[in-house]
């Protein structure tokens, strides 16, 4: 359980725009696969069960660009608790030189899946989140 989790991705002949990089929705599905893998991995599993985050807000600085066959690596971070219903993600996506690329807010609010409605996070779900927080046994 961390704060902090990573995941490469390689682009794709599909996520290719007529520029010749990466597409910026591309951009932003990868970050919804790095947000919701670091929770589905993290997160206890009846929270998982009961749960599901729906973004609100996206903040990206496109820095450099990702060709086919590119490689990049993305780290997400949970740098503070939540506020209610929303919690904020970092996320940096790195070249294979390890330069930052892409840097994204996301902001993403809990959504009881029974209910289908807004919830506040309850400190025991955002717990295996938190920095220095205590790891289960």
């Amino acid at each position: 359980m961390s704060n902090t989790f990573s995941m490469t991705f390689t682009a794709l002949p599909e996520h290719i725009d007529e520029m010749g990089h990466v597409n910026n929705a591309v951009w932003v599905g990868w970050m919804e696969d790095v947000a919701t893998s670091h929770w589905k991995q993290d997160g206890r599993p009846q929270d998982v069960e009961a749960y599901a985050w729906v973004v609100t807000r996206h903040e990206i600085d496109y820095r450099g660009n990702v060709r086919k066959g590119d490689t990049v690596s993305a780290l997400t971070e949970i740098r503070e608790g939540p506020s209610g219903a929303r919690f904020d993600r970092h996320i940096t996506f790195s070249d294979t030189s390890g330069k930052a690329i892409v840097r994204a807010k996301t902001t993403w609010a809990m959504v009881d899946r029974q209910t289908g409605r807004l919830m506040r996070v309850p400190a025991e779900v955002a717990a295996p989140f938190m920095a220095g927080a205590p790891q289960e046994g």
